[in-house]
């Protein structure tokens, strides 16, 4: 029988959790929250963290090591804009940065005039940049991000090898990508998140990114679920949310399933026991 309004059941190695994040405040923001067709300024160009920006990143960092997440998180995933990647490495990354040779910083001294100091990258999960999961393409300058190998300088152990041209080849001053196209990427990002090993992944990216992908999900819940997934996020908001892969597209195998009868011998089920006692009768 199907419980269609139940509970469902899922086996674990066939879900992935992923904690989503929208970046910190950033300069583009406060003129932009108020009036939309602010963000149209060239000053916005790949916008930054504001100082309020870097006070979020501080508190959502805070609670992740209260929350644990720190330790179980295997991999985070950022946009490739300044604010996301900021954000990332503020709340995710090392301790007490110290200048070694032989180990990069996730962000150099100062990076996109932070006024922040160094951060490592020891003992955190590796940071990768990745196309997939930008913010809505075209238009808007602030949406549009630097030459690859600037970001290098900026952000040196940063995994930028997903990423093709050094050049923004995807943003166009005079397109801007439908809503339909934005929720079409969005659900590329997730397939491809099914790609990876890793099974808890933190993404850093932007709200309209993550209204239009989650949009796509949540139908075949109660409407106040699917609600409470697809609002807007709040600036540095986090949320915790489980892809299951209901249509076999992974392939891994359980790392806790185990198979049983080790050592093997007779192995009757209760219920098939008191059959055939009651055959013998």
């Amino acid at each position: 029988m199907d419980h269609a309004n139940g509970p469902s059941l899922y086996p674990l190695y066939r879900c992935k959790t992923v904690h989503l994040v929208r970046h910190a405040q950033g300069v583009h923001n406060i003129e932009g929250d108020k009036n939309y067709k602010a963000c149209m300024k060239p000053e916005y160009f790949d916008a930054p963290l504001t100082r309020l920006g870097w006070q979020q990143v501080d508190c959502l960092r805070k609670h992740v090591h209260a929350a644990g997440l720190h330790k179980r998180i295997e991999l985070v995933v950022t946009s490739p804009l300044s604010r996301t990647m900021q954000t990332a490495v503020g709340v995710f990354g090392g301790e007490g940065y110290t200048d070694r040779v032989d180990v990069l910083p996730l962000m150099v001294a100062n990076a996109g005039n932070s006024d922040r100091a160094a951060i490592s990258s020891l003992n955190c999960p590796p940071i990768m940049a990745a196309e997939l999961c930008r913010e809505h393409l075209g238009v808007h300058p602030c949406d549009q991000r630097r030459h690859i190998h600037q970001y290098q300088c900026m952000f040196p152990a940063i995994d930028f090898s997903q990423i093709e041209s050094d050049e923004d080849v995807l943003w166009k001053a005079d397109v801007r990508e439908t809503k339909a196209e934005v929720a079409e990427r969005g659900m590329k990002f997730m397939n491809w998140l099914w790609t990876r090993n890793e099974k808890e992944i933190a993404v850093v990216t932007h709200s309209g990114f993550l209204f239009h992908t989650l949009s796509q999900f949540g139908n075949d819940c109660h409407p106040l679920i699917k609600d409470d997934m697809c609002k807007r996020f709040g600036n540095c908001e986090l949320r915790s949310m489980v892809i299951v892969d209901r249509n076999m597209t992974g392939s891994n195998a359980s790392i806790t399933n185990y198979p049983g009868k080790i050592p093997c011998g007779p192995d009757l089920a209760s219920d098939v026991a008191d059959d055939k006692g009651s055959e013998n009768s």
